[in-house]
């Protein structure tokens, strides 16, 4: 819906102040960090180009496995930007759909005008009457589009009697396509960042993206290696359905992951029902004996988890869960190997043999948390207790017994 434009306070602005704002768009605008710090500078050249913009909110949409949108919201006078993130599911709720974002975003609308001075209640959009109320005179909200139709919105909102001029608007108009690409690019640049955290974990993601995608390139990382994996997930394979399979799984790999990236270790892969992570080692006096043990938090807090996973699903009459978990520490290779077409960052080496070697003796020995011996000695002598020799055990694929520790839970 668009009303009739207020009477101009001003003539439209010179060409020179769209080019003014639109140059720095394209020049600094695109070089910066987020959308934040690209917003807080753009709403301040409007105030500086003569707009009298008092609040101004972007809905961003994101492709991200748990985001919806990015909300940004600025006000005149200081204050920091506010940053609100929507989870999916925001789409449905009475407050979106009656907003004016809803109608732009989701229903095609390009634009809209509502001079509030001039208007009463009934309001089109219950955020308008609280705009009123706290002294706003007029509201904009325009579409800003991306590449392939994907669509945003911005609204400008200012307290000026008589609202904006003809050339307030003309300008905000004018200035659409290039606010448009450079938060396309933004968003693109987060959405790889995303997609390489999600799939691959963050530090490979930032090594990807700092151009490391050269087949062979790789580097030798000292580390604490995780391997852990599902007991008799081949019977439960066979008897569940597909989708309560995939459920089980993500509640197991949930417990599991979250739990070694709350501290500070890294997820690799995940090899069917097996997850391979580390938990690198620094170079600081002291550094190697904090990793072992935020390494035994990790597989203490996973097992937690776990461990109210498994009540739940007991309740309802659902299968629970086993599992085992392998620590070892060793030098390793972490490096870009694969085909001329299909890559991958990973680590391999005796240490990652060994440490898979070390969780089969998990299900062997009934035992859930297995150690090496030398991840035994990197252990703080403070945490060392918690830790008992289990005596040596032969393992596939070596000759002699390898000395083993379990995890006291």
């Amino acid at each position: 819906m668009t009303t009739p434009p207020n009477e101009p306070f001003s003539p439209i602005p010179a060409a020179q102040d769209a080019a003014s704002v639109t140059g720095w768009l394209l020049a600094e605008g695109r070089h910066a960090s987020d959308a934040e710090s690209l917003m807080e500078d753009f709403c301040r050249r409007l105030n500086g180009a003569g707009v009298p913009l008092a609040r101004c909110v972007l809905v961003l949409q994101l492709l991200h496995p748990q985001i919806r949108s990015m909300v940004y919201r600025w006000r005149q006078g200081g204050e920091a930007l506010e940053t609100i993130t929507a989870p999916h599911g925001t789409e449905r709720t009475d407050d979106y759909l009656s907003s004016p974002f809803a109608a732009l975003i989701e229903e095609g609308a390009v634009g809209m005008r509502y001079p509030l001075e001039r208007m009463a209640a009934p309001w089109p959009y219950p955020v308008l009457g609280a705009l009123r109320a706290a002294g706003a005179t007029d509201y904009a909200a325009m579409a800003v589009l991306f590449a392939g139709g994907r669509r945003n919105a911005i609204s400008f909102v200012t307290e000026r009697a008589g609202g904006f001029s003809t050339g307030d608007l003309a300008l905000l108009d004018a200035l659409l396509p290039a606010l448009g690409a450079v938060l396309e690019t933004l968003a693109l640049r987060r959405l790889a960042a995303t997609v390489l955290d999600t799939y691959v974990g963050r530090k490979t993601g930032a090594l990807i993206l700092s151009g490391d995608i050269r087949r062979g390139t790789g580097a030798n990382v000292r580390a604490v290696l995780w391997y852990c994996d599902l007991r008799g997930f081949t019977s439960l394979a066979d008897r569940l359905p597909r989708e309560e399979l995939i459920a089980l799984l993500n509640g197991y790999f949930e417990s599991m992951g979250d739990a070694v990236e709350r501290h500070g270790g890294e997820i690799l892969k995940f090899i069917g029902d097996a997850m391979l992570a580390i938990f690198p080692l620094g170079d600081e006096e002291g550094d190697e004996a904090a990793a072992a043990m935020r390494a035994l938090d990790a597989a203490a807090d996973a097992l937690a988890t776990m461990a109210t996973q498994n009540a739940e699903r007991a309740a309802w009459g659902q299968p629970t869960l086993r599992c085992g978990i392998a620590l070892h520490v060793g030098e390793v290779m972490y490096g870009n190997i694969g085909s001329t077409e299909r890559l991958d960052f990973t680590v391999i080496g005796p240490a990652v043999n060994l440490v898979s070697r070390i969780e089969g003796l998990c299900g062997l020995l009934e035992r859930t948390v297995l150690t090496s011996a030398d991840f035994a000695a990197l252990v703080a002598p403070e945490g060392r207790h918690r830790l008992d020799s289990i005596g040596d055990h032969a393992v596939k694929g070596l000759s002699g017994a390898v000395a083993v520790y379990e995890l006291r839970l």
